[in-house]
């Protein structure tokens, strides 16, 4: 079933090879126009508010610009022991993350957000999946940094990468665990009539 794209078009308002991969599957006809958003900008409140107003600010920030357009913003964290996991500033930080992550359930949150400035519109949400790590051996976990893959993941890991070898099982949404819950951008756009669908 091929999808086809009404006006106004649609901009995916992040650099994230993983999230325009996931939409190019979906069958989606799109635009990249990467958001600037100051993520210092956001308080640090629960993470299911802090990931949602980040995807907020980063779509918002884009749709400014794009007023006549659906943008789509999203934000990804990983939450263990009550604290939040992004992306490792260093390999040494890749290690402790995948250390804590090793033998235990970690729960991904990726909030998302679909705007239209010209027609005030606007769905926001916040996706919630849990993963079970393996039991991790320390010659794993170097060789897994060794390979740069944790570099510029949420939780030092990508699921859809090398790290599938991490991962024992889930409990929810795997797109949202690569970075964007498809069904849910795609059930907002829908909503408004933005995608049809033929045969």
């Amino acid at each position: 079933m091929n999808r086809t794209v009404k006006k106004p078009g649609i901009i995916l308002a992040s650099a994230s090879p993983r999230r325009r991969y996931l939409l190019e599957q979906a069958g989606l006809k799109f635009s990249v126009v990467p958001s600037r958003f100051d993520e210092t900008a956001a308080p640090m409140t629960a993470p299911e508010t802090y990931v949602r107003q980040m995807a907020e600010g980063k779509a918002d920030e884009i749709a400014r610009q794009y007023p006549d357009h659906w943008v789509i913003g999203a934000d990804t964290v990983v939450f263990i022991d009550n604290t939040v996991m992004g992306k490792p500033q260093s390999r040494a930080q890749a290690r402790t993350m995948l250390t804590r992550l090793s033998g235990r359930t970690h729960r991904v949150l990726t909030g998302y957000c679909v705007c239209c400035h010209a027609l005030n519109r606007l769905f926001s949400e916040t996706v919630q999946t849990d993963v079970r790590f393996k039991k991790l051996s320390d010659l794993e976990i170097d060789w897994y940094v060794d390979s740069g893959e944790p570099m510029d993941k949420a939780g030092a890991y990508g699921i859809q990468g090398l790290g599938t070898f991490l991962v024992k099982s889930i409990d929810g949404s795997y797109t949202n665990v690569v970075g964007l819950p498809v069904c849910e951008v795609l059930e907002s756009l829908n909503s408004e009539n933005v995608l049809v669908l033929t045969a």
